[in-house]
């Protein structure tokens, strides 16, 4: 993926999406361990794309470098509909929900060194409910500029984090947080808000301190929200749950990209990042998780809590300029305006579920349904 410098003007930044799900049995919502099935069904770019992830009952499949919005609805659409074709030979259905709504079962880890070394070291909590996310990457080869980044994007990763709220419900009951997952992911000791740092001399350094620690089996563990990838040259945003649909996705990859290029424009101009207090912005996070767009947020720029929609409001004129760049702005907008009307993932779920009398299944089926349309 491109880097981008602050010469004329900034590169154009490319991006990319790794969406996870659930492969569930389409009758009972239970988890069903047939990752391996489903990958031996696909063929071509849909399984190159695609790796079992730390469940036999979780598919990881990754879109390839993508220019623009077009490109990546594409490929989104293109590897979700196989995806899904591929599960249903195995029994299973694929569902893009951040928890799953039902119950859990055959919960097993994949037969790889790494995994196994995970389960030994973190116990029980390495056997916690399997729970999805959507990890938008953005194209900066540069490793001191893409941590400079991270630190302009503390503020605003709560309200990307209430945006993609898709996991209210677990065990069939409504936890009353909009996003579960985040709440059982906070158990990782290597889960949460990115830490500011000084220099990328100064991030590898911490997360030296930490394998050595033993909180951290090596650099690929460092889950925290934001943060220079390990695998690919880029910013990689990693704090939402998978979003039930791909207009969902792309939205979200549209405000990631547009808060990078910001965010590279205020570094490259040499506006230094607001210092807020970890424990503000970790309240933030859990407020974000819990209420998603239907409450209050913190407000970490302006201090205290103000409606959610009002500061994704403040998100949108932030990057406005960014998006108007990448002729986003108007998908962004109309998107946007989508979700005020219907509601976040977490909302839908909530309101087939007020609509059924409390039939889990019902919500099962929308989600399956949502997957794959498009």
């Amino acid at each position: 993926m491109a880097s981008s410098s602050r010469g004329v003007e900034q590169d154009r930044l490319t991006l990319g999406v790794e969406e996870e799900f659930l492969l569930l049995d389409p009758e009972t919502g239970e988890s069903l361990p047939v990752a391996e099935q489903v990958l031996d069904a696909l063929s071509g770019t849909a399984r190159t794309q695609s790796r079992q992830e730390f469940r036999h009952s979780m598919l990881e499949m990754v879109t390839p470098v993508c220019a623009d919005l077009t490109q990546l609805r594409e490929h989104l659409i293109t590897l979700r509909r196989a995806a899904a074709e591929a599960a249903s030979t195995a029994g299973a259905r694929l569902v893009a929900v951040g928890a799953t709504p039902v119950c859990e079962a055959h919960l097993t880890v994949p037969d790889e060194q790494r995994y196994h070394a995970m389960s030994r070291r973190f116990g029980p909590v390495a056997h916690d409910p399997a729970v999805c996310g959507c990890h938008v990457h953005v194209g900066v080869a540069d490793r001191e500029l893409a941590v400079q980044v991270c630190n302009h994007l503390r503020p605003w990763l709560p309200v990307v984090q209430a945006l993609t709220a898709n996991s209210p419900l677990y065990d069939g009951r409504d936890t009353g947080h909009n996003s579960w997952r985040s709440m059982q992911l906070e158990r990782w000791p290597s889960i949460g808000p990115t830490p500011h740092f000084e220099s990328v001399a100064d991030y590898d350094a911490t997360v030296q301190e930490l394998i050595t620690a033993g909180i951290m089996l090596d650099a690929a563990m460092v889950y925290w929200y934001a943060r220079p990838s390990t695998k690919y040259p880029t910013v990689e945003v990693r704090v939402g749950d998978v979003c039930p649909s791909v207009e969902d996705t792309v939205l979200v990859a549209a405000l990631v990209r547009a808060l990078v290029v910001t965010m590279i424009d205020r570094v490259r101009d040499g506006v230094p990042p607001v210092r807020i207090r970890d424990c503000l912005v970790a309240a933030a996070h859990w407020r974000a998780a819990h209420d998603g767009v239907d409450g209050v947020l913190v407000d970490l720029l302006g201090g205290g809590a103000r409606p959610a929609w009002d500061l994704v409001d403040d998100l949108l004129d932030t990057v406005t300029p960014a998006l108007a760049r990448y002729d986003d702005l108007d998908l962004v907008l109309r998107q946007v305006d989508r979700l005020r009307r219907e509601g976040t993932g977490a909302t839908r779920q909530r309101r087939v579920m007020a609509g059924t009398d409390g039939d889990v299944q019902a919500v099962l089926q929308h989600l399956i349904a949502q997957t794959v349309a498009g």
